[in-house]
């Protein structure tokens, strides 16, 4: 196990490496001046702009400005804003906490709901318990999260008037009351995207699990007399997670790094929100920042994944 978990990570600091040159130098060569906003500013010279530039080191070679910022990024480093003057780490860390509070309590609504209808889609098939199962996952999966939030504020905040539709970001959790308005608040963006990621999850845990089903242990299992609860447990599901154990590890970093769309709808001022924002305004190191740090995260939790193979499926563990 740990020889096979050495070769991973031997293969991700590479990988890491080249992710953090292709973003840096996409982000160097892109359309938009960081410095456009002083362009308009009549107060400030050319000769002001350029000691900006040079300060923030935007007059050196590509080359020389990435080795700076990677070296920086390792020490604990994510450099400046370009707008708002502020240290990227501050930035992330005010956003940080909304972004857990809406996305991460999503994601485990999403995944306490799935497993369950997924499991109870596939050992029904073809029942009416399934065929409901599946369409509310079908709907879920093919409408877009922008929509369904759109949908949403207009059923429950303009019509039935029961949800803010924008998210207050100056809300302060204090007391009881305040605790209930930050939840209120929360419900929808929530709501919409605990929808959309147990619709993806139901769909996947439903067909790992009938490709299980139909496979020869399966039977000669039944056939040694084993009751249908400790087949499902023992057997089953041990290998029918195996593909839903990657699918969870791809999505977890989406957790840190907020829902673009969803918060943007409903103006939650998470990491999504912000990463927009500074693709506007084009400040690269908040850009360059949290795009890393998802890659970062992606790369993290499929190593997690891998170890995980092992404990669920023993072929691999044996292989390693």
């Amino acid at each position: 196990m740990s020889k096979y978990f050495l070769k991973r990570l031997l293969i991700a600091i590479p990988t890491l490496i080249a992710i953090s040159m292709i973003i840096f130098l996409i982000l160097a060569l892109a359309p938009g001046d960081p410095l456009g906003e002083f362009a308009s500013n009549p107060a400030i010279t050319a000769e002001v702009r350029e000691n900006i530039r040079k300060s923030f080191g935007l007059d050196q070679p590509i080359y020389i400005r990435y080795l700076k910022w990677f070296g920086a990024f390792i020490r604990g480093d994510m450099g400046y804003s370009f707008n708002s003057r502020s240290p990227v780490f501050d930035l992330l860390m005010q956003r940080l906490p909304t972004t857990l509070w809406v996305v991460g309590i999503a994601y485990i609504l999403g995944v306490i709901i799935a497993f369950p209808l997924g499991i109870i889609s596939a050992l029904k098939r073809y029942s009416s318990v399934d065929i409901i199962i599946t369409t509310i996952a079908f709907f879920g999966f093919s409408i877009p999260p922008f929509f369904t939030g759109l949908l949403f504020i207009i059923i429950f905040s303009v019509q039935l008037n029961w949800f803010p539709f924008i998210y207050n970001s100056t809300l302060q959790v204090t007391d009881w009351n305040s605790f209930l308005a930050q939840v209120q608040q929360s419900i929808l963006p929530i709501a919409v995207l605990a929808l959309y990621q147990s619709a993806i999850l139901m769909r996947f845990i439903r067909s790992s699990i009938l490709e299980e089903l139909n496979q020869e242990y399966v039977r000669t299992a039944a056939a040694k007399g084993l009751n249908r609860f400790a087949i499902i447990k023992n057997h089953i599901l041990r290998n029918a997670m195996i593909p839903v154990v990657t699918l969870i590890a791809i999505d977890i970093p989406a957790i840190f790094t907020g829902a673009l769309v969803t918060e943007q709808v409903f103006r939650v001022p998470g990491i999504g929100a912000l990463l927009i924002e500074s693709i506007y305004r084009s400040d690269t190191p908040v850009v360059m920042a949290i795009t890393f740090i998802y890659g970062i995260l992606i790369v993290l939790f499929n190593l997690i994944a891998d170890l995980l193979y092992g404990i669920l499926d023993p072929r691999v563990r044996n292989g390693m």
